[in-house]
C-alpha cells in the first residue's frame, strides 16, 4: 500500500517556487503539467504561486498560459481531385515501401543492424490502429505472439518501475533542485524499495532529460590591492602546515555575489573544513567590512570547542585585511592564514561551497536583499542537513559535525 505524505506551503523552498513560477510563465509547461511534472499537492497550489511571485497581469482574470491558433477552414475537394490526391498517395507509398524495404536490407546486409525489441513493439502498436492484426504483424516480422505479449508486459513492468523512480527524483529535487546524479543513486538507494543502479540512473535521467548541465559564472568580489597586513599561508605544505584531524580546527572563509533584480546582495560564508559544514553566514548589500565579520561572530557564537586551536583561512581581501576584522582574531585566539597568490585553488573549498550554493539551490534571482535572505537561509539549511557529501562518505555535514562531539 502507498502511503501518500501530505505537504504544505512550508514544504516548498522559495527558490524551488519561483523556478516552476518562471517555467509556467515562459510557456515551457501549463500549470497542471507543472503539477503533474514535479508532484505539487493542491488544485490551485501553482496559481496561488504565480499570483505571488508571477510578473503576469491577473486584473482580468486568468491568464492564458498557452494561447491556442485559430484553425483553418478546411474546403472539401471534389471527387475528381480526391481520387488523383488517393492515387498520388498509392504511388508515393509504394515507392516510399521499396526504398525502406532496400534500406533495412543494406543494414542487416552489409552492418549487421537488426531490429530492437521496443522499435518492434512500437511498430505493432501504430499497425493496430490502422486495422492490421497482431497476428500479421507478427508474422511479417518473424516472431510469435507469445513472445510479443511477453515483451509487453516486461515493458509494463519497467514503465511502472522507471515512474516510480522518477516520482522519488522529483521528490529529491524539490530540495535539491541540480544535485548530481551520484549523490542522488545514493539519496534514492537509502529512501526507496526499489534498488537501482548508477548506470542504470544516468540512463534514466538522460532519456527524460533530467540530467544537470553545469553553469559558469564569475564576478570579483575580492579587493587584494591595500595597504593593511596579509598573513602568510599555512595550508601550503611546510612546518607551520595545518594538518586537519577534527572539527572546528580549520575554517575558510569567502565572500560571492549573488545576482537579485532589485539592488546588490553578496553572501558572506564562513565553513568547516573537516565537516564541510556551513557554520556561519550573512547576506548583505555591500561589501563593507562590518556586514562580512556579521558571518564570523555568528560562527565563533556557535563553536562548541575554545580549547583547541582554531585557523582561520581567507583570501587576501581587504574585508578580511582590516584591523576590525583582525581583532577579532586576537579577542577569540585564532590562528589567521591567507592565500599568497591570485590563484583560486588556494582557497578551494571555500569556493566549492559558494558553487554549490547558487549552482544547485540558488537558481533564480530573488527580488530583493530581504527574499535573498529568506532564499539563503534555507538553502543553506537544506545543505548542511540534507546533501550527502562524497568526500564525507555519503554523509551530511551536521552528522559528520555533531558525531565527533557526541
Amino acid at each position: 500500500m502507498v502511503t501518500v505524505v501530505r505537504r504544505t506551503q512550508r514544504d516548498y523552498s522559495l527558490a524551488f517556487k519561483l523556478s516552476v513560477v518562471d517555467q509556467v510563465e515562459k510557456g515551457e509547461m501549463t500549470y497542471r503539467q507543472a503539477q503533474d511534472k514535479y508532484g505539487i499537492q493542491g488544485c490551485s497550489t501553482v496559481l496561488v504561486w504565480l499570483r505571488k511571485h508571477g510578473n503576469l497581469d491577473w486584473s482580468q482574470g486568468t491568464p492564458s498560459f498557452h494561447p491556442g491558433k485559430t484553425p483553418m477552414p478546411n474546403t472539401p475537394l471534389t471527387p475528381e481531385q480526391r481520387i488523383k490526391e488517393l492515387e498520388q498517395q498509392l504511388a508515393d507509398t509504394q515507392q516510399k515501401a521499396e526504398f525502406f524495404e532496400a534500406v533495412v536490407d543494406v543494414l542487416k546486409r552489409d552492418y549487421g543492424v537488426s531490429i530492437g525489441k521496443k522499435a518492434t513493439r512500437q511498430v505493432i502498436r501504430e499497425k493496430r490502429e490502422t486495422g492490421i492484426s497482431i497476428m500479421q504483424c507478427c508474422r511479417y516480422l518473424g516472431m510469435t505472439r507469445q513472445a510479443y505479449y511477453k515483451q509487453c508486459r516486461q515493458e509494463s513492468l519497467r514503465f511502472e518501475q522507471d515512474h516510480a523512480i522518477l516520482k522519488q527524483v522529483q521528490a529529491q529535487r524539490m530540495f535539491h533542485p541540480r544535485i548530481g546524479t551520484r549523490k542522488l543513486h545514493y539519496l534514492l538507494n537509502q529512501t526507496g524499495s526499489t534498488p537501482i543502479g548508477r548506470d542504470y540512473l544516468f540512463d534514466l535521467l538522460r532519456f527524460s532529460h533530467l540530467l544537470i548541465r553545469p553553469k559558469r559564472a564569475y564576478h570579483k568580489t575580492t579587493n587584494s590591492h591595500h595597504r593593511f597586513h596579509c598573513h602568510p599561508n599555512r595550508l601550503k605544505t611546510g612546518a607551520d602546515q595545518v594538518i586537519v584531524t577534527q572539527p572546528e580546527q580549520l575554517w575558510v572563509a569567502d565572500i560571492t555575489y549573488l545576482p537579485v533584480k532589485m539592488g546588490e546582495a553578496y553572501i558572506s560564508l564562513v565553513t568547516d573544513t573537516w565537516s564541510r559544514k556551513i557554520v556561519g553566514y550573512h547576506v548583505h548589500g555591500d561589501l563593507k567590512t562590518d556586514s562580512v565579520i556579521r558571518a564570523y561572530k555568528q560562527a565563533l557564537k556557535q563553536r562548541k570547542s575554545k580549547s583547541d586551536v582554531l585557523t582561520h583561512h581567507s583570501d587576501r581581501g581587504i574585508q578580511y585585511c582590516a584591523e576590525k576584522y583582525q581583532r577579532i582574531h586576537k579577542q577569540n585566539d585564532v590562528q589567521c592564514s591567507m592565500t599568497d597568490g591570485y590563484d583560486c585553488y588556494q582557497n578551494a573549498m571555500a569556493e566549492r561551497i559558494n558553487g554549490i550554493l547558487k549552482n544547485e539551490y540558488l537558481l533564480q534571482k530573488p527580488a530583493n536583499l530581504e527574499e535573498a535572505r529568506r532564499m539563503v537561509a534555507e538553502s543553506i539549511g537544506i545543505y548542511n542537513t540534507r546533501r550527502p557529501h562524497l568526500a564525507l562518505n555519503y554523509k551530511t555535514p551536521n552528522e559528520v559535525h555533531q558525531a565527533f562531539y557526541n
